[in-house]
């Protein structure tokens, strides 16, 4: 019998690589990005909520807590608002390339966050991956508005993760979960609502996008979520972040898979990625170096 932590090293891969399906949903969904975020929000928070109520496990916070747990939902909400929305106008290969700087704003946002200072080694990283952003500026100009949505995310992304790892020290990762999506939810239903958007085109919805919706929703946001934190408990941060790495490696490569012609780039394009993933690798490596040594 396999040992937990192996079992949890190739669960870890299974959820990262259903991570990089969700950028293939977005292309299979015809929704627009707005619609489709929040279709895929109502269906994660009712399945979280049921998760939680299933468990027994308590809602009740302070009100500062709570607050603070909404505004985070409107990060993640208008994260994957910009992720979808730059692969409508562009594709799936180069937001996801774009999407893999998350890292590097994540380096910039923690000195803010947590009082820590900045590293030599972080922006001698940073000027790497503009160096492959402007390669892939380059080669691929007929997709700026999707490289600017797509690095907008992945500043988004890295907000997030940032305010998320001072809430997950001391509460329930399902609880913080269900507020979030319980936030961005609400926070997209007010400006619909009062933008008029709610109308009955907005509910018609065709069998096909429905099927994938409730696979983005329960399979690769609920499910996930939930797997995810339990893996963490049996493998190290480090082995956490080089695996996650793997997301848009996976997603252009499933990319590539089912859409074929419309997903392959140029060579320049691959060697302007390239830069920018390995760059996010070391700078992994380098911080676990650090702290072992520590």
């Amino acid at each position: 019998m396999p040992s937990d932590k192996l079992k949890s090293y190739f669960h870890l891969h299974f959820i990262v690589f259903i991570w990089g399906f969700t950028a293939v949903l977005g292309k299979l969904i015809s929704l627009d990005a707005l619609p489709l975020v929040w279709y895929r929000m109502i269906i994660a928070v009712t399945i979280i909520f049921l998760y939680v109520k299933i468990r027994k496990i308590p809602l009740l916070h302070s009100k500062r807590l709570l607050i603070g747990f909404l505004f985070s939902g409107l990060v993640i909400a208008m994260h994957w608002l910009t992720f979808f929305h730059a692969i409508k106008v562009s594709n799936i290969s180069v937001t996801l390339a774009c999407l893999s700087t998350g890292a590097l704003f994540a380096s910039v946002l923690e000195p803010v966050f947590y009082g820590k200072k900045i590293v030599l080694y972080e922006v001698f990283f940073g000027l790497l991956v503009v160096l492959g952003l402007g390669i892939i500026f380059k080669v691929e100009g007929n997709y700026i508005e999707g490289i600017v949505l797509a690095l907008t995310s992945a500043f988004l992304s890295a907000l997030f993760s940032v305010i998320n790892g001072k809430f997950a020290k001391y509460n329930d990762a399902a609880v913080i979960t269900f507020y979030e999506l319980l936030g961005g939810v609400g926070f997209l239903s007010i400006y619909l609502l009062f933008s008029g958007s709610f109308t009955h085109d907005f509910f018609q919805i065709s069998l096909n996008d429905l099927i994938w919706l409730l696979v983005l929703g329960s399979f690769c946001t609920a499910y996930a979520f939930l797997a995810s934190v339990k893996v963490m408990k049996y493998l190290t941060p480090y082995t956490v972040m080089l695996t996650i790495n793997m997301e848009p490696i996976y997603g252009i490569i499933l990319g590539i898979l089912v859409f074929s012609e419309s997903e392959k780039m140029s060579t320049e394009f691959y060697i302007g990625a390239s830069i920018i993933l390995i760059t996010v690798i070391l700078n992994g490596v380098i911080k676990n170096y650090k702290k072992v040594k520590n």
